[in-house]
């Protein structure tokens, strides 16, 4: 039975997921075309409206509606309603689209500190410059409530890895003390929201990173897949806390259409693994095995400790022996944990 026929709704992460700097990740839209349940793409890139995201995914060939994209810049609005009333000034440090949902929710976006905003809202921008974040940072020492969309460092593109809006607000921070409220992921917020919206009663959330996408899955207790297509990689696995830790591993999003069980972590493709010390012994492993089910199996045996390790880069390999008197000896790979 299909992982996909054990839910009513996905809740799809966009970059590194779905599409790296708007190109489709290989397998990813024959995989939700072909999951039969409706799927709410949940992004905490707030530089992008509804509207525009919606467009994009049609684009790459996904029948995707605006209502079925839930930002971080809505999640922010929404924060900051517990700070304002009708018609306050509000400073947004974001697109054209974040500004355009604040005077919507009925507040007055301003440029100046010397506005007297009650909020400053800040959202990935890619036209932010020093300036605006100077104002900015004026407006919170001048006692304005700071509220981010997301807190990621990093953004995937096709490129590599951009400068996140969370990198940005690192330069406020530095420069007032105030680190802000984030309204985005891993907050639960957006995942509750969106389950709410498809009218989901066992949605799946499918996400690469785990501090944002799967921590906050975890926290709204909807089960997770972690895709191995974006930032998040083995070694973060193997030192994931609980919070951080994906109901299901797999390469990419064929994996809605896989066995469940085969997707969790466990003993799989006739590997085994035990703790030796400060080490984790990969042994063995069927011809054809793949290194997907090796991952899966570590990771039963490294999730299975008291805390969390920090693993070294120590990896050793050994290619498959002839058999001899002392039998057939196979792959051995190690990892040293401090």
């Amino acid at each position: 039975m299909p992982l996909i026929t054990k839910h009513d709704a996905l809740l799809l992460d966009l970059d590194g997921t779905v599409w790296a700097g708007g190109t489709a990740i290989p397998h990813a839209v024959e995989a939700i075309n072909a999951a039969g349940v409706p799927a709410m793409y949940i992004t905490n890139n707030a530089s992008r409206s509804a509207e525009s995201v919606a467009e994009m995914l049609r684009a790459i060939g996904l029948h995707t509606q605006p209502e079925e994209v839930l930002t971080s810049a809505h999640a922010a609005v929404r924060l900051a309603e517990q700070h304002l009333e009708p018609g306050d000034n509000v400073f947004v440090l974001g697109a054209q689209s974040f500004r355009d949902l604040v005077t919507a929710a009925g507040y007055n976006v301003v440029d100046s500190a010397d506005d007297a905003p009650k909020v400053v809202l800040h959202g990935l921008n890619p036209d932010t410059g020093w300036r605006d974040l100077s104002e900015a940072a004026l407006a919170i020492q001048r006692g304005a409530a700071y509220l981010a969309s997301n807190l990621d460092t990093s953004l995937p593109s096709e490129r590599g890895f951009l400068v996140g809006n969370g990198s940005m607000v690192a330069a406020i921070t530095s420069a007032t003390g105030v680190a802000p409220q984030s309204a985005g992921k891993p907050e639960p917020a957006m995942f509750l929201q969106a389950a709410q919206t498809a009218g989901s009663k066992r949605p799946l959330a499918v996400g690469d990173r785990l501090d944002t996408d799967i921590a906050g899955a975890v926290g709204a207790g909807i089960p997770a897949l972690h895709v191995a297509t974006g930032v998040s990689g083995p070694l973060a696995l193997l030192e994931a806390p609980k919070s951080m830790r994906p109901t299901y591993v797999a390469e990419d999003m064929r994996a809605l259409h896989a066995d469940p069980e085969e997707l969790k972590p466990g003993r799989q493709g006739g590997f085994g693994a035990r703790i030796d010390g400060k080490d984790i012994i990969l042994s063995h492993g069927n011809e054809g095995a793949t290194s997907m089910q090796a991952l899966r199996t570590v990771l039963e045996v490294a999730w299975l400790m008291p805390e969390p390790r920090s693993w070294s880069a120590r990896i050793r390999t050994r290619r498959r022996l002839r058999p001899t008197a002392g039998g057939n000896r196979g792959e051995r790979t190690k990892a040293r944990g401090s």
